[in-house]
């Protein structure tokens, strides 16, 4: 199954259109987007809590890491550097941190504010190998602008 992101891009609009509160938008978007694909076995966000930290916000799936430190994981790099991690597997990930073991692929991709600011990561797993492609990257980091825009 592949996921039909203009689709999905439509509903996510439709349901959060006119939502601020960064906390809702980010129950709809794991929601939606954990059900869209059977290759997504964990679909959530760690929000940006403190300096260099993270903290489990909400998701889909099993239960995740509680915290983690932006100097950990494959979360903690996308949050260090701002920048999408497309991991084919996470086993070859330095410092990966396993929350799930049947975790095999992840992509991980940077939340900002309306301001620029990081506020979370959105994190997808997979209990597939090499699951994610650049297309996937691309499609998600989209919605997930157009969805954060207008949040402060």
């Amino acid at each position: 199954m592949s996921v039909d992101y203009t689709a999905l891009s439509r509903t996510l609009a439709s349901l959060t259109e006119g939502e601020t509160d960064a906390v809702a938008l980010m129950a709809t978007v794991a929601c939606e987007v954990h059900h869209a694909d059977d290759r997504f076995d964990w679909t959530g966000f760690y929000r940006v809590v403190g300096p260099e930290l993270l903290k489990i916000g909400p998701y889909q799936g099993g239960h995740g890491c509680l915290v983690i430190p932006f100097s950990r994981g494959v979360c903690g790099a996308a949050a260090r550097t701002g920048q999408v991690q497309l991991v084919p597997d996470v086993d070859a990930f330095e410092g990966h941190i396993a929350c799930a073991s049947s975790t095999r692929s992840e992509l991980v991709l940077p939340v900002w504010d309306m301001q620029g600011n990081l506020i979370a990561v959105f994190d997808i797993d997979s209990d597939q190998p090499d699951a994610f492609t650049q297309t996937d990257a691309d499609a998600l980091a989209k919605m997930l602008a157009d969805v954060f825009a207008a949040v402060k």
